[in-house]
């Protein structure tokens, strides 16, 4: 069995938040997928239903962001399930809107609904992160995460989250780098790739033959020392 938590806050007045992206995904997994009706239980809403062969139950948190841990960690021991078998989907202000990344465990990345998740339910679960954008400055960030997605931002935003609850089986299953390129497709970006490595920066070619030009010390000592003298004198007499 496996847990898919989508974060946010509940409440009309959230509803259309950036940082309520996770609940926008899971309604997206429930639209396309045949999941019960939402119904109360582990201080969230949540849905059954099966993917990939596998029992799955969504979970959106009814504690607000901050609380989040507290539903989910009562999901999974309430099934005695690891953290191995959640998914969480959330707001990412450090991936540009429209990307997604996804990896097991790393930080919270001042996440509060993340570190809430890590003290309740430990670090290693799955996490999938949605991009938001960062507005540029710290002071702006609040106002930016609890403010509503522009309508400019639907020419991302609806691609991605149906493209999601299309290949939901795919994030259960654990395909992710098919996952990330069909919603990188979604949205019409490319799915990153590692930077190639810098070379060392080389010298240019009038300073290399400058520095091939430049004569080395002359001996002191040796045959070669000793026929110079010869040539030119020994200037220390």
């Amino acid at each position: 069995m496996q847990i898919i938590a989508g974060l946010g806050n509940p409440g009309a007045k959230y509803a259309g938040n950036r940082h309520n992206i996770g609940f926008m995904a899971l309604d997206a997994i429930h639209r396309k997928n045949p999941f019960s009706p939402w119904s109360k239980k582990f201080k969230a809403e949540i849905s059954e239903g099966e993917l990939a062969g596998e029992k799955v139950l969504l979970v959106k948190p009814q504690t607000f962001m901050n609380l989040s841990g507290e539903s989910v960690g009562e999901a999974m021991r309430f099934y005695k399930l690891a953290p191995k078998d959640i998914v969480a989907i959330y707001d990412e202000l450090d991936l540009a809107p429209g990307k997604a990344r996804i990896k097991v465990g790393g930080g919270h990345g001042g996440h509060n609904g993340i570190k809430s998740l890590d003290a309740h339910c430990g670090k290693e679960y799955r996490r999938l992160r949605l991009g938001i954008g960062h507005p540029g400055a710290k002071e702006l960030v609040t106002n930016h995460v609890l403010g509503d997605f522009a309508k400019a931002d639907h020419a991302w935003l609806d691609p991605l989250l149906d493209e999601l609850g299309i290949n939901a089986a795919i994030l259960v299953r654990g395909e992710d780098s098919q996952l990330m390129n069909k919603l990188a497709l979604a949205t019409g970006s490319k799915p990153e790739e590692d930077a190639p490595a810098k070379k060392p920066a080389g010298q240019s070619h009038i300073r290399a033959a400058r520095n091939h030009a430049q004569p080395k010390a002359l001996p002191t000592s040796g045959p070669m020392a000793h026929m110079l003298k010869k040539l030119f004198g020994d200037k220390d007499k």
